[in-house]
């Protein structure tokens, strides 16, 4: 199933599921958008509201996280080709939230940016209130998945001493995410296919087996001393292939289209431009 949070009006949003080409309404979106708890789901497939076709709507990203939390350097290749030593514990970092746009919506490179960079990802999604998960409880704690750019912009990233990457990443517009929550019920979240295709160029493939940490080792590592709440999101981190270890170099520039693909989303696009 496929939640949908999606735009009525100038400043309101509803909720959807999504059913083949079509969206079936499920009502007013809440604050936070769809939060992906067993009830959620369970009362969105008994929605009965009425139908809109998906193209003529205009997708929001479906949850609007009380926490957007990233992992660095989590793809075996993506340390390699960052000159990093494998960490040894889950490198954390956070995106602000006012970051975050829907399917569809236009990343915007800030005019000081020189080094724009993508990367797609496999986001998770908590559905249930956790504090110190391990094993089971941590893989349970997931509600959903989704499809997530962690668009970077390597020179504010990595231009002081310590590297620090919440600033470089958390420019108005960049961390796309959607185009909608699937439900992770059932889901191995251990073999999901993520691609990133850059105006039509296939630039990173893999797949979350060859995460270093996995979906349930991160959710028990976040979960120590930080309470994950319903609606928190954790993107995974992304595989081999970022621009800036290209050469030559290939980074985000005017008129780009980028899509993110994961097994049982779909696609997320988004266009890029230049602030003028």
């Amino acid at each position: 199933m496929k939640a949908v949070r999606y735009r009525s009006g100038p400043d309101e949003y509803r909720i959807g599921r999504l059913d083949g080409d079509q969206i079936v309404d499920a009502g007013p979106a809440a604050e936070q958008g769809f939060v992906p708890t067993r009830a959620a789901w369970a009362g969105l497939a008994a929605a009965d509201g009425p139908r809109k076709a998906l193209d003529a709507v205009t997708l929001a990203h479906p949850v609007v996280p009380r926490k957007l939390i990233c992992i660095g350097l989590n793809y075996r290749d993506h340390a390699e080709e960052s000159e990093l030593d494998l960490p040894e514990v889950p490198v954390i970092f956070a995106k602000w939230t006012t970051s975050l746009i829907g399917h569809g919506g236009t990343i915007v490179i800030p005019r000081e940016e020189t080094r724009p960079d993508y990367e797609g990802e496999v986001a998770v999604v908590i559905g249930e209130p956790i504090y110190r998960a391990t094993g089971a409880a941590a893989r349970a704690a997931v509600g959903a998945y989704t499809c997530f750019h962690d668009v970077s912009g390597r020179r504010a990233q990595l231009e002081t001493p310590l590297r620090q990457f919440t600033y470089g990443k958390s420019f108005d517009t960049f961390a796309p995410l959607g185009p909608w929550l699937v439900d992770s019920e059932g889901v191995d979240l251990d073999a999901l296919d993520v691609e990133t295709v850059v105006s039509g160029e296939t630039l990173q493939r893999s797949n979350t087996r060859n995460l270093i940490f996995g979906v349930e080792a991160l959710v028990e590592y976040v979960s120590r001393g930080t309470t994950l709440e319903p609606g928190d999101v954790i993107a995974t981190g992304t595989p081999g292939g970022v621009g800036d270890a290209r050469d030559p170099k290939r980074y985000l520039r005017e008129g780009d289209v980028v899509d993110i693909s994961v097994s049982g989303v779909g696609t997320l696009s988004n266009p890029v431009t230049l602030e003028r």
